[in-house]
């Protein structure tokens, strides 16, 4: 689908973490511009003699700017919409269902792309697991609505109709990381055809799957529980990934049978405040009336055999995202056996594992051909390595978040030296033609 050249406003936040990845424009799929020219904002404050040129009018208008630029950066108050405004903006839930992004599959969720007081928004309309009351509405919104990531969709409200929660999002052009990789009218294609690029899709879903678990300022520990490629979106030109769904866990109440907390527990500790009241709570996931929302291809096996979703389910649906990132491949596949008459289940973890038991060769012809054979083999055995670290059986071998974020950022700035270093020559004039 087409794709918006500007990344909207509402994700550059102040908020964001110093070790978070660089940002690079489309010029990084180019071998010709140098650091600096692929980085205009560097560029600008490494240029010392543009600051003597500056007048104070000049100057004057650079703060005006920048001041315009954080106050729509700066979080709004969450909105709770009338459930006939969502009607009116929907046309009464009969307009066109909105498909082409993430809610392709996201849980068979209605989707529709409207206008909700002035703004481009994407309403998703889901089922609660439990029932919520407005009160406790508006104070998770405001809770949820205060975060603020360049990685994350943002949350700007929801309504609450019967049976049903509609949350709002910001709608962000781009197409989900399952169309990006596999379009069935052209296997062979994909946009990502190249190494750098799909490693900043890497960094970014790590900063923002940190972000959720570890940097929210909220003293609160979240569980993301949709992580799957379908919810990923990348953004046009300078293939940026952007996670969906952030706070429906919480909002659908699919994660919080709350209980006090017991002693000897293992489970983190929250603290919530509200109002004059100060008390604390754990968060407890109960197998009896939740499942994981995502395809079983993501869940942890700790949850299939006993449906406890924890923030190590998110750190292996993330392995299972960066595993189909590197190869191409769906993580779940079944092969039709002619010989037995029965379905061969294979998944790119069981791939991922072979071909790094057989060294690095395997690994070349373990990572999508359509990359041409161009990555640099050192950084993605080290990335592949970590992705199955992130999908260990036992969760308490996984890593968290933020060291999985250190690691491929480092491993994030060694492909950008490996790109500067093998750019074709330039100024280097080839015929064809006979001599």
């Amino acid at each position: 689908m087409g794709a918006n050249t500007s990344e909207p406003t509402s994700f550059r936040t102040p908020r964001t973490r110093s070790n978070q990845s660089p940002r690079t424009p489309a010029s990084h799929l180019s071998p010709s511009p140098s650091t600096s020219e692929s980085n205009p904002t560097t560029a600008a404050y490494t240029n010392t003699s543009s600051y003597t040129k500056d007048t104070s009018w000049g100057t004057s208008l650079s703060c005006q700017s920048s001041l315009s630029s954080l106050r729509q950066s700066l979080s709004e108050n969450p909105h709770i919409y009338d459930i006939t405004e969502i009607r009116t903006a929907t046309n009464n839930f009969l307009a066109k269902r909105y498909s082409s992004t993430s809610s392709s599959a996201v849980s068979a969720a209605a989707c529709w792309r409207c206008n909700l007081r002035g703004r481009d928004t994407v309403v998703f309309q889901r089922k609660f697991r439990r029932k919520i009351q407005t009160s406790q509405l508006k104070e998770r919104l405001s809770i949820i609505c205060r975060s603020n990531h360049m990685s994350i969709i943002k949350l700007l409200g929801a309504s609450i109709s019967g049976d049903h929660i509609y949350l709002v999002y910001e709608f962000i052009q781009g197409s989900n990381l399952v169309e990006c990789l596999r379009n069935p009218r052209n296997p062979s294609y994909t946009v990502l055809s190249t190494w750098i690029s799909r490693m900043q899709i890497a960094t970014d879903l790590a900063h923002g799957l940190d972000y959720v678990h570890n940097n929210t300022g909220l003293n609160l520990s979240i569980v993301h529980n949709h992580i799957k490629s379908s919810s990923i979106i990348v953004t046009e030109p300078s293939f940026n990934a952007k996670i969906c769904h952030f706070g429906t866990a919480q909002l659908r109440r699919e994660t919080d049978d709350i209980e006090t907390l017991e002693a000897g527990s293992s489970k983190r500790e929250t603290e919530i405040e509200g109002g004059n009241a100060s008390f604390r709570e754990l968060k407890r996931y109960d197998s009896g009336d939740r499942h994981f929302e995502g395809l079983r291809d993501y869940m942890s096996p700790e949850f299939r055999s006993s449906g406890s979703v924890t923030q190590k389910s998110d750190v292996f649906a993330f392995g299972v995202v960066i595993l189909e990132l590197l190869s191409g491949e769906e993580p779940l596949k079944y092969r039709y056996d002619k010989e037995t008459g029965d379905f061969l289940r294979t998944s790119v973890i069981d791939t991922a594992m072979a071909a790094t038991a057989e060294g690095r060769e395997g690994l070349r012809q373990w990572v999508d051909r359509r990359m041409n054979d161009s990555f640099p083999v050192e950084v993605a055995e080290k990335l592949i390595q970590l992705a199955l670290d992130c999908v260990h059986v036992d969760p308490d071998n996984r890593p968290d978040m933020g060291r999985v974020a250190g690691k491929i950022s480092k491993l994030y700035l060694e492909s950008r030296i490996w790109l500067e270093n093998v750019k074709v020559p330039t100024g280097i004039s080839v015929s064809l033609a006979p001599r």
